[in-house]
């Protein structure tokens, strides 16, 4: 598909418009020119009219008509049309002329004042005047009123009105090709900083990723109008800059998390090879799938981290979801870890909330927290899942653990952070992901004391429908 270009777009958008107010021009100019022909032409009918009264006298009692030369001249000169006239007597026959040229439909008419009318007459359209005036016989002290009309067709004033209108077209043909040549010449330096930002951002090698200068993307001063083009070719850029820290990041963590138990894996396998004795071998390979599984659920944990920053690029799409039975399934399958370590899980339900989200991250939320209630609150111990709909829903784990100290309780949301004097296996991500699953759905994630000893952990979620409230989807 070929490409438009902009300054060709812009000159035709102006174009468009400037041949319309031409059209209109046009129309308006022939009806004025229109108007102005006619007004010149009946002067004329007028002059010709008045020379023929002139020419009208009374001799022995009857009426002359004698036509001047003068009225003449005008019938000569509108060789393009037809010229009618007529003098008839009021009330009488006609004294010379086209027996049946109309008279004026109204009576009465004053002497000597014109007047000016249209009618068709044998086909045509004619403008007609017609002079009223009195005719003194001084023999006789008589006075006889005649009536002269004049009329012709209106080929010659179209004419005219054609000639006056061409005239003005090609004035304006002119005036608007110079206005169409300004355009294109200012357009064209109009985008020429555009084109100066193009060729910057162009001619960037592929590791730049510093933010755009206005000095760089515009010499002479950035245009206001490129000013928000510029501000978000920068957002865009510190985005991609998130994203690369995000991905070495991920990168540098996989290595930590994956360094030791691949050392320790190396060991025991050597180990295993040299063992002779059947029992030890099986030992040492019961030893190592112990260690796979922790490093598999590290993998896992950091590739939940990733997809879930801000920056990671992965939209997470919320529709409504019911708290309880996600929060009883994710209980339900950490049933059996649970009897097998000694802890007693149990899971209660106030109501029945309903929010935004993601099933299987909310799934993988509480799995995290009932993991990590599990595996440090020891044999004996309890572990509790609770899901309430008080103000707004909230999801609780509470055990009747060790804890975590207040001093601490910021801290375990940081990657790999382990309380002091902790001797249970983890990678220290279990937390840190449950935050980022809650800020994804707009919740707050609170540590607090469980009643009788332990620890207490509140997901907060916004009620659905409030104004203000409402999950955040990854960036």
């Amino acid at each position: 598909m070929p490409r438009r270009s902009l300054r060709l777009q812009l000159t035709l958008w102006l174009l468009a418009p400037l041949l319309l107010l031409l059209g209109l021009d046009a129309w308006l100019t022939y009806h004025r020119a229109l108007q102005a022909a006619n007004a010149a032409f009946d002067r004329t009918l007028f002059t010709s009219a008045k020379a023929m009264a002139e020419g009208i006298r009374m001799e022995n009692g009857g009426i002359v008509v004698d036509i001047p030369y003068l009225s003449l001249e005008m019938f000569e000169a509108n060789a393009e049309g037809k010229v009618y006239y007529r003098v008839a007597e009021e009330g009488g026959a006609s004294l010379t002329g086209y027996d049946d040229l109309p008279l004026p439909a109204k009576s009465g008419q004053a002497y000597y004042r014109p007047a000016y009318y249209e009618r068709d007459y044998r086909g045509n359209s004619i403008r007609l005047v017609a002079l009223r005036q009195p005719v003194h016989d001084v023999a006789t002290a008589r006075t006889r009123v005649v009536w002269v009309l004049v009329g012709e067709t209106p080929e010659s004033r179209r004419e005219l009105a054609r000639e006056i209108l061409r005239g003005a077209l090609l004035q304006e043909i002119v005036l608007v090709a110079l206005a169409l040549g300004i355009v294109w010449t200012a357009v064209s330096r109009g985008l020429r900083p555009l084109q100066r930002l193009s060729e910057v951002v162009a001619g960037r090698s592929e590791d730049d990723l510093a933010p755009l200068r206005e000095d760089e993307a515009a010499a002479g001063g950035l245009p206001a109008e490129l000013k928000p083009l510029v501000e978000a070719i920068n957002q865009y850029i510190a985005r991609i800059q998130r994203m690369l820290v995000a991905r070495r990041r991920f990168f540098a963590d996989a290595a930590h998390q994956l360094k030791t138990p691949l050392a320790v894996l190396q060991a025991q396998a050597e180990l295993a090879v040299r063992e002779a004795d059947a029992a030890a071998k099986q030992q040492q390979l019961e030893l190592m799938l112990g260690n796979v599984r922790n490093a598999s659920k590290g993998v896992k944990q950091l590739l939940s981290m990733s997809r879930l920053e801000p920056d990671s690029g992965h939209a997470v799409s919320l529709a409504p979801v019911d708290l309880a039975t996600v929060a009883r399934d994710a209980a339900l399958d950490w049933a059996v870890v649970a009897r097998g370590q000694g802890v007693d899980l149990g899971f209660e339900q106030a109501g029945q909330p309903a929010i935004l989200g993601q099933p299987e991250l909310l799934h993988e939320l509480v799995g995290n927290l009932v993991d990590n209630a599990i595996r440090y609150a020891g044999t004996g111990h309890s572990v509790t899942v609770r899901v309430a709909d008080d103000a707004s829903p909230v999801l609780q784990v509470a055990d009747t653990g060790p804890g975590v100290p207040a001093d601490e309780r910021d801290k375990v949301f940081l990657r790999f952070y382990r309380v002091s004097g902790t001797q249970t296996e983890g990678s220290g991500l279990g937390l840190p992901i449950v935050r980022e699953i809650a800020r994804v759905h707009g919740a707050t994630v609170e540590l607090g004391d469980t009643p009788g000893g332990g620890l207490t952990v509140t997901v907060r979620f916004p009620a659905p429908g409030l104004d203000g409230a409402g999950p955040v989807a990854p960036a």
